[in-house]
């Protein structure tokens, strides 16, 4: 690996697995660490600390749900300290009254909340969890309330792509400064439940669309921010801006990683923060120099002109449905298994759409016979 390794300028900290809602487009693993194995306060600022050093520039917080954590107030602020930029990523459901605001003055900058769906009972069925629209809306506006600027996630699939322009308008009701309509990439919990969320290509069409003109009318007033379906792509994404180049995640028990699914690849070892520096594992780590840069690469990625453009694509991507992470991510057309996309869209075409598979509850539930998160 010749390619000389810059520092990192982000960072993914999943705080912990626990959450009170139960999506079905859960990216985090099947797995999910307790909370006896997450690290504790004085790790995570040891390890913000050494990602200051580092040349870390924004860290994103999340989990499962960051809120969760009675230290978070703590991690803020020793991050506002050393002039990180902080987002927290929250599910925008159970945060006591007073937490934004203390955690406004500890220094968060900015607040990112989720929706699963544009109405309640869309964000109620997707996330397994009665009465959490409401608590949204109210977490969103007390965040500006508390003078911070928020970002509406739109996590979409089959059962919410038409609520994409009453995602917009929910945006605008909201004062959001952002809109990011993230189609679901199929990883962990979500590609058990991928055939149930797989949009038909028609509304995919409508949807680019709808962004499209979105994007155009209200540019200076919102931003629309749009993450494409991988399944009908022609080229794939620059997997956080290529593999272990410009970020990295670390999970709960201080495990890091290249990116959110890099767990998948069997042939892997990731070190945890503790055995070895932040450093260390940015620039020496097997598995973070297993694909950086082009080397690595075989045809038709090698000789291709787009390899310093999507630096291969997803090698989770690649590994979950080529079997090999080392192969051309099938979202390329390029890939000599770029059919299979078309054809696992078609299996999810004719597959139960109504039928999802959710954390903590034994087998497929009907989505008409929801029961409240425990």
């Amino acid at each position: 690996m010749s390619e000389t390794i810059l520092p990192p300028i982000g960072m993914l900290a999943e705080l912990t697995h626990r959450c009170p809602l139960q999506c079905v487009y859960c990216s985090n693993p099947v797995e999910l660490l307790k909370a006896n194995r997450e690290m504790p306060t004085e790790a995570w600022v040891s390890l913000f600390e050494q990602a200051a050093d580092l040349g870390v520039l924004q860290i994103h917080l999340s989990g499962g749900e960051p809120t969760l954590r009675p230290d978070l107030e703590v991690m803020i602020e020793a991050l506002s300290r050393r002039g990180v930029y902080t987002n927290l990523i929250t599910a925008g459901v159970g945060i006591a009254e007073g937490r934004i605001e203390a955690m406004a003055d500890a220094g968060l900058d900015h607040v990112q909340i989720s929706f699963q769906g544009a109405f309640a009972p869309t964000t109620e069925k997707i996330g397994n969890n009665r009465g959490s629209h409401e608590k949204k809306m109210e977490t969103a506006r007390r965040v500006r309330a508390a003078g911070l600027p928020l970002t509406i996630n739109a996590p979409v699939h089959r059962h919410n792509m038409d609520e994409v322009p009453d995602f917009i308008e929910l945006a605008l009701e909201l004062d959001a400064e952002r809109l990011e309509i993230a189609n679901v990439q199929y990883a962990g919990w979500a590609l058990l439940n991928r055939n149930a969320l797989m949009p038909d290509r028609e509304a995919v069409e409508r949807e680019v669309e709808v962004v499209r003109r979105a994007q155009e009318e209200l540019y200076g007033i919102l931003t629309v921010d749009f993450v494409t379906p991988d399944y009908f792509a022609i080229y794939p994404k620059p997997c956080m801006g290529g593999w272990a180049r410009d970020a990295f995640m670390v999970a709960p028990d201080g495990t890091v990683l290249p990116c959110h699914a890099a767990g998948t690849i069997p042939n892997l070892v990731f070190d945890r923060f503790g055995d070895r520096s932040l450093s260390e594992i940015w620039h020496g780590s097997p598995a973070f120099n297993a694909f950086r840069g082009t080397e690595w690469m075989a045809e038709p990625c090698r000789g291709c002109e787009r390899k310093e453009i999507d630096w291969g694509g997803c090698r989770c991507q690649a590994m979950a449905i080529a079997g090999n992470a080392a192969a051309t991510d099938p979202a390329c057309i390029k890939s000599p298994l770029h059919a299979r996309m078309a054809a696992l869209i078609e299996e999810a075409m004719a597959s139960d759409k109504d039928t999802f598979h959710y954390r903590r509850i034994s087998g497929p539930v009907p989505t008409h016979q929801l029961e409240p998160a425990s």
